[in-house]
Order: C-alpha cells, then structure tokens, then sequence
C-alpha cells in the first residue's frame, strides 16, 4: 500500500450525536506525530460549532492501547540533526491541543484502553469524561528517557493525593485503571467488554446535556487501588526537598519496596529527576492548565536545545537499545547545586500561547 492510500493516522468521523476520533497507528500504539495532532485539531475545530456533533469521543485502533506517548524517534533525530525550530513546532502544537480538549465547548469522553502513557495522557486526562479499563496502563515514564513530564502531566501529578505526584512523577511507574481513578487521572471504569455499547449509547441514546449519566450506566467498581496502603512511606519520602533527600529516606525507611526505589532512581538522570521534582511542585501551586503547560514548554525546550539527557536518553532506550545512558552528570552527587534553574528560567524563543 503506498503512503497515498494508506489509511490516515487519525479518523474523524460522526456517529450520530457523536463526533469520534480514532487514533489509528496501531502498529506503534497510536504514537503521536505532528500530522496526527494536526488531524485532531482540525476535527475539533471543525466540531467546535457543528449542532450535529454534541459529544465527542477519542479512542484508539488495535488491542494495545489508546496512545503510547509522541514519537520520541523524530524527537531525536530532529535534535541530533540540528532543527530544534521544528520540536518547538511539535510541542506548541500538542500543547494547544491538550489546553484545547480541557477547555473544549462540548463534553470530550477519552477512552484511555490499554497503554496510555506521556502524549496520551494529554489526550485523555484533560477531557471531561475519561474512562479506563481493565487493562488500562497509565504513566507518566519521560524521567526513563531523561526527560520531564509534560502535556499537563504536572497538572495532574500536582493534584494527586498527597505526594503520589511527586512519586509517579520522579519513577515513571504504570498505574491500574483503578490507580488512576485514585490519582486523579481518570473518572470511571468501565470494562473492555461493554465500549461498543457504550459508544453506542452515546451516538444514538445520549441527552447532550448529560453523557456522564450514559457512562454511569456501564461504570462498574474496579479491584481497590493498592496506593492508598503505600502512602504513608512514600509521603514522607516524596516530600524531602531534593532528590539526593528523597533517596535518602527511602534507604533510611530500611523495606524492599523502599530500597527498590532508591535503586531505580539512581539509575534515572539527575538532571530529569530534579527539573521534574520541581516542576511537579510548581503546578501544584499554579492557576491552571495552561500555566502548567508554559512551565512544561520552557523545560522540554531547554533539555531540547540545551541539554544532552534527552537524546542520549532516547538512544539508549529506543535507537540502540543498549539499556545504557551515560547521564551527564553521572550521578546525583555531581548535580550542580539548583541543578533545575537553567530549565526553570529558559525564555524560548517563540511563545507557548
């Protein structure tokens, strides 16, 4: 099949109430490159003030999983090429699009089935209605990459129950359906086995004005979240001021789970770890969605532009795979002291908004 008659990566179509728009790159879990996010846009706004459409679903093709995240591949390869202009396009362009289905006029149901990780969140946590399954795995995992949460990630880490931000921020760990209704991540729960109908009600049988009354009729109670058993030691890890601290508690708390902890994030960049930890904290105390969003724009840029965690993140887990990254700093006795200032204070060159 050429390129031309290929299937397109995203397909909007309406059903009636309903205007659905399904990520179809199956083969890489629906990873969201620019025409993708273009596709979405151009949907929505095209939606925006059609009276046919009152509900809007996104959902994604193949068993998998809704969306793995961005193509972090391009994001390399444009970075090792030397066209930082055209990251900053990709992420001005997510960017609006995340703020664009918070803030969007009509009820936004996101279905977050299966692997929903990084870009995905931006597409699922911020619309009005997000629904999760049995095999929902979500996360947040850019601090594995030598990265920093973004897509509003912060906004929703910031707003988790006591420091569960700050831990899912910092280890990239995958969240249950039921874990994510915990955090704040998603609403309801509604299993694999009942979506067609689901979808279904909302095209043909739902009010307008009330979609969450249709979810509620196939939302059912998940297993219990095993998080709520686990704050207590990762609260008073997770609210040590640095990550050198945060470590230090955990070997101190003298458990497995603890020093489990401890391990991975000493194997993480030091530099993620800190741009992270601060970031997740300076959402928590922000107005808004958009906000956060222009704190996550002028961190991304500057690993970007300016530090080589990211590309070097990047090629060791998904270009040559050798599972490898040579962090720089190595260790995180070696961070400079406020190692988070040059991502904190970057001014990129062409405003978020």
């Amino acid at each position: 099949m050429t390129e031309s008659a290929a299937a397109p990566r995203v397909l909007a179509r309406t059903e009636g109430a309903l205007g659905r728009l399904t990520l179809n790159r199956p083969e890489a879990i629906n990873a969201l490159d620019l025409g993708m996010i273009d596709l979405l846009t151009d949907a929505l706004n095209a939606w925006r003030d059609d009276t046919d459409v009152q509900i809007v679903l996104i959902d994604g093709a193949g068993e998998r999983g809704l969306c793995a995240g961005g193509d972090v591949r391009t994001l390399h390869a444009q970075i090792v090429a030397g066209h930082p202009e055209r990251t900053a396009e990709f992420f001005r362009s997510e960017y609006a699009l995340n703020a664009l289905i918070a803030e969007y006029p009509k009820p936004v149901v996101a279905v977050a089935d299966g692997v929903t990780m990084g870009g995905g969140i931006g597409l699922a946590g911020h619309a009005a209605i997000r629904i999760v399954t049995e095999r929902s795995k979500l996360a947040m995992p850019e601090t594995r990459i030598g990265f920093t949460p973004d897509v509003g990630g912060t906004w929703l880490l910031g707003r988790a129950p006591g420091r569960f931000g700050e831990y899912f921020g910092l280890t990239g760990s995958t969240m249950t359906g039921a874990d994510a209704i915990y955090l704040g991540f998603a609403d309801h729960y509604v299993p694999t086995e009942n979506l067609d109908a689901l979808r279904e009600a909302l095209a043909y049988r739902a009010d307008p004005t009330g979609p969450s009354e249709i979810v509620l009729l196939f939302d059912e109670t998940p297993e219990p979240s095993t998080l709520p058993a686990d704050r207590e030691w990762i609260d008073e890890a997770f609210s040590a001021p640095t990550v050198a601290d945060i470590i230090e508690r955990l070997r101190a708390q003298g458990t497995p789970d603890a020093a489990a902890i401890a391990d991975l994030l000493e194997d993480l960049s030091p530099t993620a770890l800190t741009v992270t930890l601060e970031a997740v904290r300076e959402a928590r105390e922000l107005p808004g969605l958009r906000a956060a969003l222009e704190g996550e724009y002028r961190r991304v840029l500057w690993f970007a532009e300016h530090h080589p965690d990211l590309v070097e993140g990047i090629r060791a887990q998904l270009v040559d795979k050798d599972r490898n990254p040579r962090w720089q700093p190595a260790s995180i006795a070696e961070l400079e002291a406020d190692a988070g200032a040059g991502a904190r204070a970057h001014v990129p060159a062409q405003p978020l908004f």
